[in-house]
């Protein structure tokens, strides 16, 4: 026991030195995890030998990682998932597992007798990482762009497919359709279980002690080990039941407390999770280095293909197709779990899962070095994709003039330029006030569903990229009298409003160019490159906020909000 508590010691003080170093170096934590594990580990100083120690370090992080991985889990989105993310996510996993077997054993690895290397490596493959795709695209603003949503669409999809494939891996040896069905009526009977109770029973018991927070804890705490110890009993997994019990507590009303609750406790047990991954990596050999870079080459090139094609093949452009592949183009932590119950059960070399290993470290640097400059690499990209006979939602619609690619004739009257909520709002108004007005409207941008959406409405819509100043002169910009920039620069892609402007400005030397500012700053700096006037959302939040508070104080607080809903519903708006 003793050892046991100076072995988390030296995983924690060692876990921290290498998290800041990567903190301040910009790299992912999960990589120092793995590194300071190695350091620490019986293949680097030998600190800690204990393989009793490393192996419950190890579960214990595993348990608490699947239990969180199922709390993030949200069954109501799945549901409701588009028939673009449920395609683009089959065709990731089906067309991943399949090229994943025929690569795997082409280069000789085992799929049957016992050893089941080809298998492990396909599904660890197919899957992508949520904490590297999660973090990115916060940081870059991402997660609520079309690219963004499916790629978090087909992160929760993977999560789904690495259930099923957990809940017959015990089974492999023994493949039989029997035997899967038994695995999965096992998995079914306690799903069923665990949201019935979840559903009926602790609803009632956390509401009982909502004001007590570490009851909550302990409660949530509870749960994730009764499930997980029962599936144990079931001949499962402990981590299986731990995953199976966060999924059904993702649902109820307590979730998000219990989220809150658990993620420190999360956070320290997935940092011993990895460390303890760490010391398991011997110092490679030339042929584990080798595996490991054909491991990342092929899941790089297979993400491409199996992400890209079914995109590209529903219509959702060059740019909405490449963008979810390039995000999702790395190995999951995922897989690293689905590789150590493989190597638990004997069914993977020790040097096959070391290789898949080093091939996520590779690919979480790489991947997170590519995301950040996604919209450059996609832009880059586009024209050769175009040179090779791919067409973009720009080709040949029947109204593009002869010379300008931009499609459905040249820009009207009025542009605005890039389309997000301002933009959608604007609309409804516009349409609201005065329709007519709405002929003389051109807006232009890469959004496949904002495109087939107001072309639908019959509104005049050219799809291009306004960051590229070939789009702009071959819209015909430079003829338009009034251009909006209504998108803040936090979400625009490759440009600013202030750059936009300088553009439009020389295309179009007469035109009245309406911009919009993120900060104070900003506006004298919009009028110097050319604008006509800027917008500042702020101000028109902040008169909405003050009256508010003054028909609060008149009491009059619920006449507006009956104003305010009248207005929305006379609204039919692009973006909800």
């Amino acid at each position: 026991m003793h050892e046991l508590i100076r072995d988390i010691t030296l995983c924690i003080l060692f876990a921290w030195m290498l998290g800041l170093l990567a903190h301040f170096s910009r790299q992912p934590l999960i990589l120092a995890y793995l590194i300071a594990g190695f350091c620490i580990g019986p293949f680097g100083a030998g600190w800690v030998k204990s393989q009793e120690s490393i192996s419950v370090i190890s579960e214990l992080g595993l348990i608490f990682m699947l239990f969180m991985i199922g709390l993030e889990i949200d069954l109501k989105k799945i549901v409701r998932a588009g028939k673009v993310i449920l395609f683009a996510a089959g065709g990731q996993l089906i067309g991943g597992c399949v090229l994943g077997v025929l690569f795997f054993v082409g280069i000789g690895l085992s799929l049957g007798g016992g050893h089941f290397d080809a298998v492990y490596l396909c599904v660890a493959c197919a899957l992508s990482s949520t904490v590297i795709i999660v973090k990115v695209l916060y940081e870059k603003r991402e997660l609520d762009t079309l690219p963004g949503r499916i790629t978090l669409g087909v992160l929760v999809l993977q999560d789904i497919f690495a259930i099923l494939f957990l809940a017959v891996q015990p089974s492999l040896a023994n493949l039989e359709v029997s035997v899967i069905l038994l695995s999965i009526g096992r998995v079914a009977v306690l799903v069923a279980a665990a949201l019935l109770v979840s559903r009926y029973v602790l609803p009632r018991l956390f509401h009982q002690i909502a004001r007590r927070p570490e009851l909550i804890l302990l409660g949530a705490l509870a749960w994730c080990f009764l499930v997980a110890e029962t599936a144990e009993r079931l001949s499962l997994s402990r981590e299986m039941g731990a995953l199976i019990a966060g999924v059904s507590l993702s649902t109820f009303p307590y979730a998000l407390d219990v989220t809150a609750k658990v993620t420190t406790l999360r956070d320290f047990f997935i940092t011993l999770f990895f460390v303890a991954l760490g010391m398991t990596i011997p110092v490679p050999g030339l042929s584990v280095i080798g595996l490991a870079l054909m491991i990342a080459a092929f899941t790089v090139v297979s993400r491409l293909v199996t992400t890209f094609a079914p995109l590209y093949l529903m219509k959702q452009g060059l740019r909405a197709s490449l963008l979810p592949a390039l995000n999702l183009a790395q190995i999951s932590e995922f897989s690293l779990v689905v590789i150590q119950t493989g190597v638990a059960d004997h069914h993977i070399a020790a040097e096959t899962a070391n290789a898949a290993s080093f091939a996520f470290v590779v690919l979480a640097v790489l991947s997170t070095f590519v995301m950040t400059r996604s919209d450059e690499i996609t832009r880059w990209a586009i024209g050769p994709l175009k040179r090779i006979g791919l067409r973009d939602l720009d080709h040949g619609n029947g109204h593009a003039e002869e010379g300008h690619e931009g499609g459905h004739g040249e820009a009207r009257r009025i542009v605005i330029l890039g389309f997000f909520r301002a933009a959608s709002a604007l609309l409804a108004e516009i349409e609201r006030q005065a329709p007519v007005l709405l002929e003389q409207i051109t807006v232009i941008d890469f959004n496949p569903n904002v495109y087939k959406t107001l072309l639908s409405r019959g509104l005049h819509v050219i799809y291009g990229d306004i960051s590229s100043a070939d789009t702009l002169l071959h819209a015909g910009v430079g003829k338009s009298e009034m251009i909006i920039l209504s998108v803040p620069d936090a979400l625009l892609k490759g440009a600013s409003n202030e750059k936009l402007v300088r553009h439009v400005r020389t295309l179009n030397p007469t035109a009245m160019i309406v911009a919009t500012a993120d900060l104070l700053s900003d506006v004298s700096e919009l009028y110097a490159a050319g604008a006509s006037y800027v917008t500042v959302t702020r101000l028109s939040d902040a008169h909405e906020l003050f009256t508010v508070i003054e028909a609060a104080q008149a009491g009059l607080l619920a006449d507006k909000r009956a104003e305010l809903d009248v207005r929305l519903g006379e609204r039919r708006e692009v973006l909800p």
